[in-house]
């Protein structure tokens, strides 16, 4: 699974939030079923940011999150990214895709 966050980040905070967002990256780097990540900066951009990880499974990513240190130090960071989609299925060769359907969580309700 593949996660892309991406953050808008005027030129007067960028010292800090690189700072803030790399310690971000460290700590879910340090979470169970993290694969990979890296910390970019557009270079058309400089106000546009991203941290792009790598995880095992979405409920690695999940569970990341809920971590004491994450909510400390990823969580707050996260919530700046701006507001899209940011988890992404690997595609492969030859591998079957999501089914792009709507998604129900918990119990439903029948009859």
């Amino acid at each position: 699974m593949l996660v892309v966050n991406r953050f808008r980040v005027p030129e007067p905070e960028a010292a800090v939030f690189r700072e803030d967002l790399v310690r971000a990256h460290e700590v879910l780097a340090a979470q169970k079923g993290y694969v990979a990540g890296v910390v970019g900066r557009n270079v058309d951009d400089p106000e546009l940011w991203t941290l792009a990880t790598r995880w095992e499974h979405v409920g690695a990513y999940r569970r990341a999150l809920s971590t004491y240190d994450a909510k400390l130090t990823a969580v707050p960071i996260l919530s700046r990214a701006l507001d899209e989609p940011s988890a992404y299925e690997l595609v492969e060769p030859g591998a079957g895709l999501n089914e792009a359907v709507p998604r129900r969580f918990g119990p439903t309700e029948t009859g």
